[in-house]
């Protein structure tokens, strides 16, 4: 069936795109990993590598909101939702020594100045996890501007612990966020 054999190559090419990058990754190595020609490949995805990419991210975007929803639905503040989160981030690294599902920032670096599309998706997403934010800081009495600067700090935050876990191989930065981030949310209510 057609969903099935587009849903396989998404699947497999966000796990490819996650472990080796964007650049790193060819159409080649997608078609053997999903046992595709690539007649089958260009019949679900027409303009190539990068609207699959495009697909993958709008993918991503869709399981982090809603991962992301999800926890911060089953706490009453803000603090203990980024808390459970970055609990379930760090399990996530040490359990298999990378973090999926959680940020756009390495797609971003690697393609976003050579695609507008691709930075306009990324884009989109960050504003999607920002609103989530925002949403639960104006739950918690926090002004819509405040919370839209919290939310921007927030998600800055953890996106760059996210990238200094990956970069330095160890979950120290994220445990550090984690230990961090609420009291500076406190500080400010």
């Amino acid at each position: 069936m057609n969903v099935d054999t587009k849903g396989l190559i998404i699947q497999v090419a966000t796990d490819l795109f996650r472990k080796k990058s964007y650049l790193g990754v060819g159409i080649s190595e997608i078609l053997t990993a999903c046992n595709l020609s690539k007649g089958a490949f260009y019949h679900h995805f027409p303009k190539g590598k990068e609207e699959l990419l495009i697909t993958c991210l709008y993918t991503m975007n869709e399981t982090i909101t809603n991962d992301m929803k999800a926890i911060f639905s089953r706490h009453e503040t803000t603090v203990e939702a980024i808390e459970s989160m970055l609990i379930e981030v760090i399990n996530q690294y040490e359990r298999d020594e990378m973090i999926i599902g959680y940020t756009f920032s390495s797609i971003v670096s690697e393609m976003g100045s050579l695609s507008e599309a691709v930075r306009e998706v990324c884009e989109n997403s960050y504003a999607n996890i920002e609103g989530i934010y925002i949403a639960k800081l104006q739950a918690d009495g926090f002004s819509k501007q405040m919370a839209k600067e919290l939310a921007l700090m927030i998600n800055a935050t953890i996106e760059g612990g996210i990238m200094l876990c990956l970069t330095t191989k160890t979950s120290k930065p994220l445990k550090t966020v984690s230990k961090l981030l609420p009291n500076l949310i406190k500080v400010v209510e």
